[in-house]
């Protein structure tokens, strides 16, 4: 009997040593994916933010964290992209480190192809490099109104111009290294313009083969480095058969792309409105695929119990592929943390990026303790 209580225990200590904590292993088993992504912090807010993965995220279990870092880095490969204040090497160490304490894993984000402009102000790429905007013609406005003449939500890069993956893959390859991460996740949300006619090298072309085409260039490009591709998965869905319409699917033929992408690519599925079951379509395709909520907090629920439900009710062959729950948030760090802590005041309905966290993640940790 002492013999099996001895093995008993020795079994129960090497668990906690080799994932951090006994409590992990029913969240593990329940979700292999619980994510949080937003802005990167500014450099006066990292210390702050630290401390909130420290305080916050870690004790949930989160165990991904998508930072949108675009050109918030003192990138030295094109020092002429950086933002005019942005974070240093030191700043994503405590990052990075924090992290690594935690068992979470740290993935940056850079929007490419897509989300070059914002309203009526170009992003730093095209407004350095101009040549490879796809629409030259499109000039942004000095006062931003949707919808326009000229259909102008966001800005693309043309993903044929001969020179822009070198300057692109510059700053993911040293964005990867500086945060030591074996994923990247790329963004390419909300393309809406592709393949426009009056492009001289995407004039004609068809729009899915082109999107495809830019995703397995950067899946192709991260793989020699043993780094994994990471995208929103908007403009994969059909916007019109499915009626989701143009923000959360495609309207512009995109969306025949699922079946020209890598199967390893892992699909960041976001709907905000309605807690649509898109998953299941991602899955049937061979994609992983991760539920992302933002700030309904009852959507979030019902969200996190549909992909605890297809985890539970799919085949052998299709479990892994419902990967687990991201929650998302749309504004930079420190704005959320100001949010979050009641330094400014909230939405009277509740429905916020930091209720949506709360109230998910306190979900995950009643259904992972049941």
């Amino acid at each position: 009997m002492k013999t099996q209580i001895a093995k008993l225990y020795l079994l129960v200590g090497f668990l906690f040593l080799y994932t951090g904590s006994i409590a992990q292993l029913p969240a593990d088993s329940l979700l292999p994916v619980r994510g949080f992504c937003i802005g990167a912090p500014q450099t006066d807010r990292v210390d702050e933010f630290v401390t909130f993965i420290e305080k916050e995220l870690a004790p949930r279990q989160v165990n991904t964290l998508i930072l949108r870092v675009d050109f918030n880095y003192a990138f030295k490969s094109h020092p002429e992209l950086r933002d005019s204040v942005s974070l240093s090497k030191r700043d994503v160490r405590k990052l990075v480190k924090v992290c690594q304490k935690n068992n979470i894993r740290l993935i940056p984000q850079i929007n490419l192809l897509g989300h070059q402009s914002w309203a009526r102000r170009t992003h730093n790429l095209l407004r350095v490099y101009p040549q490879f905007d796809e629409t030259p013609h499109v000039q942004m406005p000095v006062s931003y109104k949707w919808p326009n003449a000229d259909g102008l939500y966001c800005k693309s890069y043309c993903p044929l111009h001969p020179e822009v993956h070198k300057v692109v893959f510059d700053l993911v390859d040293e964005i990867c290294e500086v945060f030591e991460t074996d994923a990247f996740h790329a963004g390419m949300d909300e393309v809406f313009y592709i393949g426009d006619d009056k492009c001289p090298r995407c004039s004609g072309r068809d729009k899915a083969e082109l999107f495809a085409g830019e995703v397995k260039t950067i899946r192709d490009h991260l793989a020699q480095n043993g780094r994994t591709l990471w995208i929103w998965g908007d403009r994969l869905l059909d916007g019109k058969t499915t009626g989701l319409g143009m923000w959360e699917a495609s309207m512009n033929n995109t969306h025949r792309a699922v079946d020209l992408i890598p199967k390893d690519v892992m699909i960041c599925d976001w709907h905000y409105e309605r807690p649509d079951q898109t998953p299941v379509y991602f899955a049937m395709k061979g994609l992983k695929v991760m539920t992302c909520p933002w700030r309904m907090p009852k959507n979030a629920v019902l969200q996190l119990q549909d992909m605890i439900k297809f985890r539970a009710t799919a085949t052998k062959a299709m479990k892994d592929r419902f990967h687990g729950m991201i929650q998302t948030v749309w504004s930079d760090a420190g704005s959320f943390l100001d949010e979050y802590y009641g330094r400014k005041k909230a939405d009277e309905s509740g429905n916020t990026a930091s209720n949506c966290f709360r109230a998910l993640y306190d979900e995950i940790g009643k259904t992972a303790s049941r």
